[in-house]
């Protein structure tokens, strides 16, 4: 079984302006039109099994009906694979009742982007978000170090992340992009061995630059194979989540650079499907 946890869709009506938007901000080349019709096509030619669904909250005032409409289409998505998780805002007040009603409904998990929602991984108001999902068993899934698109402060840095997990100690937290985006040293000495889980998305491979938009900072800030490798090992492969970030990457691609990489057999069954067909309980 393979398994991303990491992808994105949007609302058919919005998907192709929304998509060239965001392609313009990070100057990357989506690899799907942004529909859940988009998404299910790839992953059949990936041969992925399950791909999780992220939604991200900007404002407060959206956080119940972004999440009505993920509850709304579990039922569907969930016929062509996709598992969509709910979207919080750390401003959002009735945040517990809103974890209740999540866990209720079958949702699976929350995503957090203090990017996009300009406070730190670290301020009280995500730490109350972290600490309630933990409580109702909730995965919450946290964008980890720069963004691509937004790379004048990294809003998740690692010493924001040992913070939340010394102060909170939360169960079944998710720092995407292998903990921390273009950080990649630090990342091996300071956050590897957390107790935290790490997805791949968005870390291996090449960027694909978009149209004519302007090259950022970040566009040759992936991994490169001996120290994802060695990050993968420091961690424990048994706590690091198969991702692409798509449409951002190629589900196809990303699944053969995955194999290609110099780890063992039982590593890469573990990275590409196990570890999330545990905490998702499938």
């Amino acid at each position: 079984m393979i398994i991303d946890i990491h992808s994105h869709i949007f609302p058919s009506a919005i998907a192709a302006k929304t998509v060239d938007k965001l392609a313009t901000a990070a100057c990357v080349n989506p690899n799907t039109d942004g529909t859940a019709e988009g998404l299910s096509a790839s992953m059949r030619r990936a041969g992925i099994d399950y791909s999780v669904t992220l939604p991200a909250v900007t404002n407060p005032d959206k956080v119940r009906s972004i999440n009505d409409k993920q509850i709304d289409y579990l039922e569907s998505d969930l016929a062509m694979g996709i598992l969509p998780f709910a979207g919080m805002h750390p401003l959002f007040v009735d945040y517990k009742a809103e974890m209740k009603r999540l866990r209720d409904a079958g949702i699976k998990g929350i995503k957090l982007h203090p990017a996009y929602q300009q406070i730190d991984f670290d301020a009280p108001e995500m730490m109350h978000i972290v600490d309630a999902a933990s409580n109702e068993g909730l995965l919450t899934i946290v964008h980890g170090g720069i963004d691509i698109g937004i790379y004048d402060h990294n809003y998740s840095s690692v010493e924001h992340i040992l913070k939340v997990v010394d102060t909170v100690h939360p169960e079944g937290l998710i720092m995407a992009h292998m903990g921390n985006w273009g950080n990649w040293e630090q990342v091996e000495s300071d956050l590897a061995g957390a107790p935290i889980y790490m997805d791949t998305a968005f870390t291996i491979g090449t960027i694909h630059p978009y149209q004519d938009a302007p090259k950022t900072p970040y566009g040759d800030c992936t991994l490169d194979d001996d120290l994802f490798v060695r990050i993968v090992r420091k961690h424990g492969a048994d706590r690091i989540l198969f991702g692409t970030d798509s449409p951002w990457q190629d589900q196809k691609d990303y699944v053969q650079q995955l194999a290609a990489l110099p780890l063992t057999a039982d590593e890469k069954k573990m990275i590409l499907g196990e570890n999330a067909k545990r905490l998702l309980k499938l």
